[in-house]
């Protein structure tokens, strides 16, 4: 299947959902997905790989980039409770997967919706992503820059990119084109993956 069938808001062909069983927060869950959309049968690497790596997030307002099925904004939820945690896609069979997946584990913090359906005052205290890097490189550029200038003071990114699509030009590309206060740094590699940080500073420059 031609991956931009992925970044289309509505994918050809039906909408076949099945049962997925993964693991996310250390627990089994019995969730839904579908044909249409990124890694419908699981967890993929990059994704596993950045939920290994990054810290406890924190804050009150959370962002999953890219959403997918939603293995991102499940563990955000999961792990913070408390916090809002938005998840946004351009593909509306991932939102409509990430919403009822939300509502089998009772994540009712979970708000899942095109960008446009996201507030554009809001700040985010965490973002996390494994962005859609083969939607080219103009495309992805302008998706980022669309997001990470909205870290809250002291807030933190943390991307999963692949080596060999680019993640070390990625890294000093967005260190060039983030705004003035956000610090960008290699935070982790394991096997052919790049843990890439943004921080912003706790006050706006």
């Amino acid at each position: 299947m031609d991956s931009q069938h992925y970044f289309t808001a509505n994918p050809a062909g039906p909408e076949v959902r099945r049962p997925l069983t993964v693991i996310l927060e250390g627990q089994r869950r019995e969730l839904v997905t579908a044909s249409g959309l990124f890694s419908p049968d699981g967890i993929d690497k990059g994704t596993a790989i950045l939920l290994d790596a990054v810290p406890q997030p924190s804050g009150t307002r959370l962002l999953d980039i890219g959403c997918g099925w939603g293995p991102l904004a499940l563990s955000l939820a999961l792990k913070v409770p408390t916090a809002a945690v938005y998840a946004v896609d351009v593909n509306e069979r991932c939102i409509a997967l990430t919403r009822d997946n939300a509502s089998r584990l009772g994540l009712p913090n979970v708000h899942a919706s095109t960008p446009d359906g996201v507030d554009a005052a809001l700040e985010f205290d965490t973002v996390w992503s494994n962005p859609p890097i083969r939607i080219g490189k103009q495309e992805l550029h302008a998706l980022l820059l669309a997001w990470l200038p909205r870290l809250a003071p002291g807030g933190d990114a943390w991307l999963v990119v692949q080596k060999n699509l680019g993640a070390d030009s990625l890294q000093r590309w967005l260190a060039d084109a983030l705004p003035e206060g956000c610090a960008v740094r290699r935070a982790d590699t394991s096997k052919s993956f790049r843990v890439i940080h943004v921080k912003r500073d706790d006050a706006r420059s």
